[in-house]
């Protein structure tokens, strides 16, 4: 098998343009989220004063996405929703939490109202199928050790989404590998839509990744071994992590430097494990 992962420097709105036609057959990513962290990189996604330059921004990069795909590929998009700030302007970091300071805080999206829950993760997903996607499912990420709210007029929030979107009406999907053991050992069931998965801290970075076992029956459904995946937002490479696990290849997209050389560091520690186990 050739070099099993790749990771391009750069912005995934210019990056994935030069990338040919039907050149993957699973993408699997979570961009970031809107008003929610400030990652010091000039241009953000995620930092766009309006919620809809956001949403429109992600669109034409899932548009891409949608053009570099395989005709039976499945594109797999985790967001999460979010808070209007209150008219909170900045926002100082959390002694459990350092990722949470921010320089800036965007404006309340018009409509809305201070302490408003924004239905981002709804937003685009209706966004991404009237742009052409087909929408299969919504998988809730349930989040047992979720991050700790002080909030005291609403419930805690510990859960996110994962979209399944297609391409074609038809398409690639290996069910039985994702399928559920039933309890009394008879047998077993088509997974469900609702993931009961844990975060994974990531010591060397102080903003959330994708825990690898949500990546996992992402990776299992929608490819076979040595099929390409992409990941237009690779952050600390948990993709590309669990693509070298399984066998698969892997083209990351990051806009920020430090992310990458986290995102080496943490693959190569992947390669270092097959290699001992072997």
């Amino acid at each position: 098998m050739e070099n099993p992962l790749k990771v391009v420097h750069g912005d995934s709105r210019e990056a994935i343009k030069a990338i040919p036609d039907d050149t993957f057959q699973c993408v699997i990513t979570s961009p970031p989220y809107w008003g929610v962290r400030d990652y010091g990189v000039g241009g953000q996604i995620g930092a766009e004063p309006d919620l809809n330059d956001y949403i429109q921004d992600l669109v034409s990069i899932f548009s891409e996405v949608r053009r570099v795909l395989k005709p039976d590929g499945t594109f797999w998009l985790n967001i999460g929703n979010t808070y209007t700030s209150g008219g909170r302007k900045w926002r100082q970091e959390d002694g459990k939490n350092k990722g949470r300071a921010m320089s800036y805080r965007p404006p309340t999206p018009e409509g809305l109202k201070k302490k408003d829950l924004i239905g981002v993760a709804w937003m685009l997903a209706m966004a991404c199928q009237l742009d052409g996607w087909y929408l299969r499912n919504d998988i809730i990420w349930h989040k047992p050790n979720c991050q700790p709210e002080s909030v005291k007029d609403r419930l805690t929030v510990s859960h996110e989404y994962m979209f399944l979107f297609t391409k074609s009406e038809r398409y690639f999907f290996d069910q039985q590998s994702i399928k559920e053991q039933f309890q009394n050992g008879n047998g077993k069931k088509n997974e469900r839509t609702i993931w009961s998965i844990n975060t994974e801290p990531c010591p060397e970075a102080h903003f959330a990744v994708f825990p690898r076992a949500l990546v996992r029956p992402c990776v299992l459904a929608g490819t076979k071994p040595d099929d390409l995946i992409l990941d237009p937002f690779y952050g600390a490479g948990t993709v590309g992590m669990v693509s070298k696990e399984l066998g698969r290849r892997c083209v990351g997209i990051e806009l920020n430097p430090d992310f990458i050389e986290i995102a080496k560091r943490r693959t190569d520690a992947i390669q270092a494990s097959l290699i001992h186990l072997v």
